[in-house]
């Protein structure tokens, strides 16, 4: 048995280098779960979104814990990097609403286009357009972009928690204490404390604890009616659900062809391809995550990996797949090699058939995780060349834009736009590489087209 044992640590240390990267099997194995309960969300909300535009909801269900699931192990084994791949909120979105219902297609031909941007998208990674991208940005957005990341997934958590509001007035404002804030806050300080503390699996414990504390919501005390529709937030709703494979393989490939749709494919080209290029930069600034010339490490692999699962999304049902920016709550949790993306990935698979346990942990649960993500990524402020007017101010429009607009393409599109524009206006326009020039003519196709 200990011979056993031993060859499958050696494998599994030849397969990821665990080790090497200064991790164990358990850290790896929690970061895992971390990143996916911080993620599972996206296994309800990804199709309820995609109903809108008229995929049925079981069946997007089912796609969505599928290309998950590949698109993860995927990562893990061949990119090697601890990061998840699911289907993208803002995505899903495009699809449903604008494409669907804006662009007046059917959702079948709408996944037509999912499927060739994500050609054009496998093209690109194949033949490594991403290094002169990678080699173009330079050091301060990237750490700009990074630190609005880790913002706009600190933002994410206090909106799911509903501490941050809408208001007609000031536009937001921190909600009333209420008992279902006043349980979010107490398992906040419980995360503060296990992480100050350096307990291992941080962020997972704190995720289980803030659901027993939520236990009581709509029981003893409080209602949880605006997370859910019902009083209580931790519901038990069964075991099992079958899944649903019927819109597999609907997508109107010829259809989707047409002159009047190609816009829309280069938008989800265009969208999928700089969300995934800045999640990877954003997570390996936040991880170390780098290779011997500061770049991500194994971009070139993951890449082709996110290419991929945004190929797979379309013939499975689903809006595209990309790198998840929640992935950063399991390298905070110390992943640090694939097998964290494969312990993410397998989480998902179960789900096929049990989707209504998802209902055990709610929203409040999984916000404080995502809002210490941001404490962790928003280290990279102090590498920015802040001293440096034409590099300060387009790194400042990144940061600030990225999660006021609620979207990575927007905050990076305007943080590059403003960097080109402030460089040719102080005479300094030799310092953008030529590859910048061309990104900042796409990002204002993209900004005229969304």
């Amino acid at each position: 048995m200990m011979h056993k044992d031993g060859g499958q640590a050696s494998a599994m240390e030849r397969l990821f280098g665990i080790h090497a990267a200064g991790s164990s099997v358990r850290v790896e194995v929690l970061a895992g779960i971390t990143t996916f309960l911080t993620s599972m969300y996206i296994i309800v909300v990804n199709p309820a979104v995609l109903a809108h535009g008229g995929v049925p909801f079981s069946a997007g269900l089912t796609a969505t814990v599928l290309v998950s699931f590949f698109g993860s192990c995927a990562m893990g084994l061949y990119a090697r990097n601890p990061v998840l791949v699911a289907p993208g909120m803002g995505m899903n979105a495009l699809f449903a609403f604008v494409m669907v219902h804006g662009g007046g297609m059917s959702w079948q031909t709408a996944l037509g286009c999912v499927f060739w941007s994500g050609v054009i998208f496998a093209l690109l990674a194949l033949f490594n357009v991403r290094k002169l991208v990678v080699d173009a940005i330079p050091a301060n957005l990237r750490h700009a972009v990074s630190c609005g990341i880790g913002l706009f997934i600190s933002l994410i958590g206090l909106v799911n928690a509903k501490f941050i509001v809408g208001d007609p007035v000031t536009l937001v404002h921190s909600a009333k204490l209420n008992p279902v804030l006043l349980t979010f806050l107490a398992g906040l300080a419980l995360t503060i404390f296990l992480v100050a503390r350096r307990i291992k699996g941080a962020l997972m414990v704190g995720i289980v604890l803030t659901t027993v504390l939520a236990v009581p919501i709509g029981r003893w005390w409080g209602d949880g009616s605006a997370y859910g529709g019902v009083a209580t937030l931790v519901n038990w709703q069964g075991w099992m659900a079958r899944p649903d494979f019927s819109a597999i393989g609907q997508l109107d490939l010829l259809g989707s062809l047409k002159l009047a749709y190609w816009p829309f494919i280069f938008v989800m080209l265009f969208t999928s391809f700089f969300d995934a290029l800045s999640t990877f930069m954003a997570v390996s600034d936040a991880g170390d995550l780098v290779d011997e010339q500061g770049d991500p490490r194994n971009i070139r692999q993951s890449m082709r990996v996110d290419a991929f699962s945004a190929l797979l999304s379309a013939p499975l049902g689903t809006s595209p797949a990309n790198a998840f920016i929640e992935s950063a709550a399991g390298i905070a949790q110390g992943g640090r090699t694939g097998l964290a993306a494969v312990v993410a990935g397998l989480c998902f698979l179960p789900f096929l058939f049990l989707s209504p346990l998802l209902s055990l942990v709610p929203a409040i649960a999984t916000a404080p995780a995502l809002i210490l993500v941001g404490v962790f990524m928003i280290e990279a402020i102090t590498r920015i060349e802040w001293h440096r007017f034409d590099e300060a101010v387009p790194a400042f429009v990144a940061i600030l834009l990225i999660p006021l607009t609620y979207s990575i393409t927007d905050g990076v599109a305007y943080g590059f736009l403003s960097y080109v524009l402030i460089k040719l206006a102080t005479g300094k326009a030799r310092e953008v590489k030529p590859t910048m020039w061309v990104i900042a003519a796409l990002a204002v196709l993209l900004l005229a087209y969304l």
